[in-house]
């Protein structure tokens, strides 16, 4: 579904991707991993074209989007839940929501979307009216993913969705990501700092070293990758 090759981004004079080679399998979930700085969130960025790449390809469904506006990626059904959140802090909960079906023409479905989204975070309907930069950091991250279906995605990329947030909430969110998974068939590129988490939950990794791939595998063998045990998983 989504195929990356030969990745180069600048940032002025300093390169933060060198040829990345990255493929995401439909209906799979495939994780980034590595140290900060590694470029993980960079590549993010550069698929969705928040930043833009200085040479490479970036194929979604078969379709070069490299050269493709951010709301022209979102229509084709390929969104990025940011790191941090980015919530709308001064709107409610609701208003985030709808904000992120704004390229959707099909309004009659909104109400059946936001039944689901309630249904997998309850907390978010008890929430609905309250302005979402009161929410803790938990509830900021449901509400973005949730933010995030609304625009009906097909692939889902979801940046450091465990930071900052209390280990309980966390396990929560995780499950949550699973069961869009498995229940609505949305691709999920994950790029996440618990590296055992990220490589329990998902179908393939790569780990991400200084702009490059360093290594790729199925994540059960990567987990027991004495490499990544050591560097990433406490040993």
């Amino acid at each position: 579904m989504l195929k990356i090759r030969d990745l180069h981004v600048h940032y002025g004079a300093i390169s933060a991707l060198h040829g990345l080679n990255i493929d995401v399998p439909q209906g799979h979930i495939v994780t980034l991993i590595g140290a900060n700085g590694a470029g993980k969130s960079t590549a993010l960025r550069a698929i969705s074209a928040i930043v833009r790449a200085a040479k490479g390809s970036i194929q979604f469904d078969g379709e070069e989007i490299s050269q493709l506006p951010p709301h022209r990626i979102v229509e084709r059904g390929l969104c990025h839940v940011p790191e941090g959140r980015m919530v709308f802090a001064n709107l409610t909960v609701l208003e985030n929501l709808y904000l992120g079906a704004y390229r959707r023409n099909d309004k009659h479905a909104f109400a059946g979307d936001l039944d689901y989204i309630f249904g997998i975070f309850p907390r978010l309907k008890e929430r609905q009216k309250q302005s979402a930069g009161t929410l803790s950091g938990g509830e900021q991250q449901m509400l973005a993913i949730g933010r995030a279906l609304m625009g009906k995605p097909r692939c889902l990329m979801l940046d450091e969705p465990s930071l900052g947030i209390a280990p309980l909430l966390v396990k929560t969110i995780f499950e949550k990501i699973v069961e869009v998974n498995r229940e609505l068939g949305i691709t999920i590129l994950l790029v996440e700092q618990n590296a055992n988490l990220a490589l329990e939950i998902s179908n393939y990794g790569y780990v991400m070293e200084t702009g490059r791939i360093l290594l790729a595998d199925d994540s059960a063998k990567l987990r027991e990758d004495p490499k990544v045990r050591e560097c990433y998983l406490g040993g």
